[in-house]
């Protein structure tokens, strides 16, 4: 399957979960009955289009050839989530506390691979390079840090680990914010250093033709 196709397939599904949620979210309006089968299905579109964002993300990274590990790991790690979510809505099994914790973390590695995916699409001149890699360094100390307090619920340190939280969470909004300024930049700048070195290829082409023209003249006198 190509990149386009599976792009595709995430667009569909997307469109697709968001409309039954809409149809669903005004039917429950206008006939005012809303209990735990109705919570399960809107619960279920939530997750579809969620999981459908993410591959989006991680689609357009793949299409634009920008590496293919963190995408293809966003993708599988989406649809892995969602399916254990899916078991968690429905109450297929009993579910213990270590699945959901499992089913979180699975969920957390999707959504900053998908994130990271989405930000590589970028093309950043080499003085604006580090902002990927500060994205990369911030989102996955985010994700371990997250996975830390659920998996290991620290008493002591919690305050520092919050705090912790908060500013990796500000740190990773503001190079998310950053990263397309910096690539539009790139893009003009790199524009037009192309236009200067095309105009200045013509300009030696005009010179080799004056030459090769003053040499003909020579020849004819």
């Amino acid at each position: 399957m190509d990149d386009i196709n599976l792009k595709r397939i995430f667009l569909y599904l997307l469109i697709g979960s968001v409309g039954l949620s809409a149809v669903f979210g005004i039917g429950v309006i206008l006939l005012g009955d809303f209990g735990s089968f109705e919570v399960r299905v809107l619960m279920t579109t939530l997750t579809v289009t969620a999981a459908s964002i993410l591959g989006l993300a991680c689609g357009a990274c793949l299409e634009a050839r920008r590496g293919w590990i963190l995408p293809v790991t966003g993708i599988v790690m989406s649809l892995a989530a969602a399916a254990m979510l899916m078991l968690i809505i429905w109450d297929v099994f009993d579910e213990s506390e270590t699945f959901i914790k499992s089913a979180i973390t699975v969920l957390i590695i999707a959504v900053s691979s998908s994130h990271l995916s989405l930000l590589a699409i970028a093309r950043l001149d080499r003085r604006f390079a580090w902002s990927w890699i500060a994205a990369f360094v911030f989102d996955w100390l985010l994700a371990a840090t997250l996975l830390y307090l659920m998996w290991f619920e620290p008493d002591g340190s919690s305050d520092f680990i919050f705090r912790l939280i908060g500013v990796l969470a500000i740190l990773v909004a503001a190079v998310t914010v950053i990263t397309p300024v910096f690539h539009k930049l790139s893009n003009a700048e790199t524009g037009a250093a192309a236009i200067d070195a095309e105009i200045a290829k013509l300009k030696a082409r005009i010179e080799e033709l004056e030459q090769k023209k003053s040499g003909y003249s020579e020849e004819k006198y």
